[in-house]
């Protein structure tokens, strides 16, 4: 089992869980910090020491304060850690529910195991580590069959025209925006058409349910 595990997390209340999780896999040494950048010195000065973490585990979300941060999120700090220390385990803890954010962080961010927050998340998180340790990727199976579900036909050109369909834009709108910034095809009668397609693919009966399911697969 792990013997050295570093945690970031801005909320102490949510570390008790952690704490009791870390005491059963009976791990010896565990250092929790508030901040990203403060998580990523104490990661590099370990390494200086020849002392490495083999666990991060870190939530993606971290509240601003009085102090500056240069490392505002989970994801940016598992992307400086990949530099310093390529080998080292990263679980993600977090309340992300959104498909597409949890698949980039396997498939961008080369993340070993996510843990949703919620009900049974102390059991999930101990499980998860313990396959972690093991060698294995760990994607919980909600997530993964949400991900199967979600359309890859959605092109960038799909996620602009659903993004201003989302704040309520009318498709003559959207033709002469697509127009004034060259984005094609702009004609009202393709958009309509790429609409009807659209709906097709999410199975969606109209425009708002079509914003809705894209909100709830993450595509928005």
């Amino acid at each position: 089992m792990f013997k050295k595990v570093i945690i970031a997390e801005d909320h102490e209340i949510r570390n008790l869980g952690v704490v009791n999780t870390l005491k059963e896999l009976q791990i010896p040494q565990y250092v929790f910090v508030n901040y990203c950048d403060d998580g990523l010195k104490k990661i590099q000065n370990a390494l200086d020491e020849g002392n490495p973490y083999q666990l991060l585990i870190t939530d993606l979300g971290f509240d601003k304060d009085h102090r500056e941060q240069h490392i505002t999120s989970g994801q940016e700090l598992i992307d400086k850690v990949r530099i310093i220390q390529p080998d080292l385990k990263i679980i993600v803890f977090s309340v992300e529910k959104k498909p597409k954010t949890i698949d980039e962080l396997f498939k961008k961010h080369g993340i070993n195991g996510y843990v949703s927050k919620g009900r049974n998340d102390a059991k999930e998180l101990k499980s998860t580590i313990q396959k972690v340790y093991s060698g294995d990727l760990v994607i919980p199976q909600e997530i993964m069959n949400s991900i199967r579900n979600t359309p890859h036909e959605i092109s960038e050109y799909d996620l602009a025209l659903l993004g201003l369909l989302s704040k309520g834009w009318k498709q003559h709108e959207i033709s002469e925006h697509f127009q004034t910034n060259g984005l094609n095809p702009n004609s009202r009668s393709a958009i309509e058409k790429r609409l009807n397609e659209l709906r097709e693919t999410l199975n969606a009966k109209n425009n708002i349910e079509m914003v809705v399911i894209c909100k709830d697969i993450g595509i928005l």
